[in-house]
């Protein structure tokens, strides 16, 4: 592991010397990337200084005990020694999780898309819950949410809704979240309070930069339109909603939320470029067998993944059979412990297929 934490140590220093160069400071793209590279090495190397300490404590106190001449020193020896060889493994398998080649859309920021599904009206409110739910949990998390688009269902919710999130590792958490959302519970419409089951899709994309995408504006047919739904005196007076159809791909993008059309096209171009950079991302996790066999991140939006049961306060992650009788606090925003199970079964997988090679 040594061995491993020293070539950290000379890649570290490198980065270092790097990210002070005026040619690289020029390329924005390498500078952030290797900025990005720098922070992520710094942790390790905080690691590598607290792993190697312990390492030097032990050999220091095996070899006051193996001298024996002073025994109140040989006590003292004794203490540091156990202490050190309890610090050890726990620090051996952080760093074995540290090693582990990180995804470099992690840290990225998100395009999250609610869609109803099937269940009606009962879908869409439950598209609104599921927007509820995540608005609370990003915002918890210090992060910030930002509506793009979104189309009213007729009794409350939406029918869909499309909004960013932008903070630190964004798609690394919120990528577990992609898939189908299944909700069991009496509808506010249902008179007889029978339960039914309806479902809403989730799609968490990784927000492209610029020089991700390479997005030719020729291709890109602009259209400006009125504002529908709730807002101020504006809403249909001004042509500031955009619909963006890109030709070559079919994708249609719409974007009404500011009052802006420069700011909703700018919005509505960044949507645009991330469902393309998903499409090549797709292509590549099918490409990759590996990746393919991850349970908990397989990229199938068609996968159901979680259920929440109303009926029993029940919240059900299929993917690694983890039942929860907290229904209330997790559709308050509470899913980090949700999260945490789910990014510990896929670290897990990581190391052992790491281990493998």
């Amino acid at each position: 592991m040594l061995e491993k934490l020293e070539i950290v140590k000379q890649r570290f220093d490198e980065v270092n010397d790097l990210i002070i160069q005026p040619d690289i400071i020029a390329d924005q793209k390498r500078y952030i990337q290797l900025n990005k590279e720098y922070k992520d090495l710094k942790i390790l190397v905080e690691k590598r200084d607290a792993y190697k300490e312990v390492l030097d404590n032990i050999a220091e106190a095996e070899e006051i005990i193996a001298d024996g001449s002073d025994a109140e020193m040989v006590e003292m020896a004794k203490m540091q020694l156990d202490e050190a060889k309890e610090a050890l493994p726990k620090l051996e398998e952080e760093i074995k999780f540290l090693l582990i080649p990180k995804d470099p859309e992690d840290s990225k920021n998100v395009v999250v898309e609610v869609r109803a599904g099937t269940g009606g009206d009962e879908a869409s409110i439950f598209a609104g819950d599921l927007h509820r739910m995540y608005t609370k949990y990003c915002e918890g998390r210090g992060w910030n949410v930002s509506v793009v688009d979104y189309s009213e269902g007729t009794s409350g919710g939406f029918k869909e809704i499309i909004f960013e999130v932008s903070g630190e590792d964004v798609y690394g958490t919120m990528k577990f979240e992609a898939g189908v959302h299944r909700v069991q519970r009496v509808p506010q419409t249902e008179t007889q309070g029978r339960v039914h089951t309806s479902a809403a899709t989730v799609m968490v994309l990784p927000e492209a930069e610029e020089f991700d995408v390479e997005l030719d504006m020729n291709d890109v047919r602009i259209e400006r339109t009125t504002s529908t739904g709730p807002g101020g005196q504006s809403v249909n007076t001004t042509y500031s909603a955009i619909r963006l159809h890109h030709g070559p791909s079919g994708l249609v993008v719409s974007c009404q939320d500011q009052k802006s059309s420069h700011k909703n096209l700018e919005k509505a171009l960044k949507v645009l470029r991330s469902r393309l950079y998903e499409r090549e991302l797709e292509k590549k996790m099918a490409a990759d067998s590996a990746r393919r066999k991850s349970m908990v991140s397989s990229g199938d939006r068609s996968a159901k993944i979680r259920t929440y049961n109303y009926p029993q306060g029940r919240v059900t992650d299929h993917r690694i059979g983890l039942t929860l009788y907290d229904l209330s606090n997790i559709m308050n925003g509470d899913i980090q412990k949700i999260l945490d199970e789910l990014m510990l079964v896929e670290n897990t997988e990581k190391l052992k297929e790491a281990s493998e090679f």
